[in-house]
């Protein structure tokens, strides 16, 4: 721990040096808010943990929630929340490099390097280490203000498996169309359906699919259309992982239609049975990564 002090005492020590033991749990945390190959992201440092913010066209915000506690090491030393900018495909592609399938890689991460830079480097290697840098801009301002406000006493949410969630987004797709999203609380049911060239509609019904619905309150009716594209995005890079751990996903109707869309992605070493597991097979909070989306509706429609 002498090292740690000597930092501590450095003016020029980094804002942040942390060491996570599943490098392929972060890469599928990132992953999961690549819609496209061109996106720029914000990191926001914190002593809580990292946060990394992506958005488009000012309809559709992600964010990945990395807490402190899913690194084995995070020793935070800076005044305020540094921010900066990076290319997430970048990010990611990096991040993959140090991954080894069937082993748990540790890589340590530190920022900021000489000229601003994000420095990565593997601490465990069986072999050789691997050591990368990647270029950071400043980052430019969210566009837009995702605050989320509830729409009443009672919270318009339901919980869905999430591969049930995906496979209903990918059935619905039609060129340009939209999707509408209707809750209703008597008989209980979400109801999606898309407008295209023709029309479908898929319905959870809370009793009648309690496996897949395993969740919903609503008191009163609504429904919001939200642009197809951005809905996909929600579940088009979902991690195998989380389908097989047979997760569920959380959706929100906020103030507005705004919708919340939220996953849980496990970052504990695959390797070893981790203490964190329960009997049941959950993993425990403080191993896993939290995805938020936020979208956007196209329009208000009566309920």
């Amino acid at each position: 721990m002498e090292e740690s002090e000597g930092m501590a005492m450095d003016s020029d020590a980094p804002d942040l040096v942390c060491q996570l033991d599943n490098v392929q749990g972060m890469v599928d945390a990132l992953t999961a808010v690549r819609w496209k190959r061109q996106q720029d992201a914000v990191i926001e440092l914190s002593e809580h943990g990292i946060v990394l913010i992506v958005e488009e066209t000012n309809c559709l915000q992600a964010k990945v929630y990395l807490q402190r506690e899913l690194f084995i090491r995070y020793e935070y030393g800076a005044q305020g929340r540094p921010r900066f900018g990076v290319s997430l495909g970048l990010f990611v592609d990096c991040l993959n490099t140090f991954s080894v399938p069937g082993h748990s890689s540790t890589i340590e991460i530190r920022y900021p390097g000489p000229d601003m830079q994000l420095l990565l480097k593997s601490v465990d290697s069986l072999d050789s280490g691997i050591y990368a840098e990647i270029r950071t801009r400043i980052p430019e301002t969210i566009s837009w203000d995702y605050n989320f406000e509830p729409t009443g006493s009672t919270p318009l949410t339901f919980t869905v498996k999430t591969a049930a969630l995906k496979e209903a987004v990918d059935d619905l797709e039609w060129p340009g169309a939209s999707i509408q999203i209707t809750l209703q609380p008597s008989p209980p049911c979400v109801t999606f359906r898309s407008d295209g060239h023709g029309d479908l509609q898929i319905d959870f019904m809370y009793y009648a699919n309690a496996d897949l619905l395993m969740a919903f309150h609503c008191d009163h009716q609504v429904s919001y259309r939200y642009k197809y594209k951005f809905l996909r995005a929600t579940t088009s890079n979902i991690p195998g992982s989380v389908v097989r751990e047979n997760r569920g996903s959380k959706l929100t109707i906020g103030r507005g239609g705004l919708l919340k869309v939220q996953h849980l992605v496990s970052v504990a070493r695959t390797s070893t049975a981790h203490p964190h597991v329960d009997s049941a097979g959950y993993q425990q909070p403080s191993r896993i990564a939290y995805i938020e989306f936020f979208v956007k509706p196209e329009e208000d429609e009566d309920s």
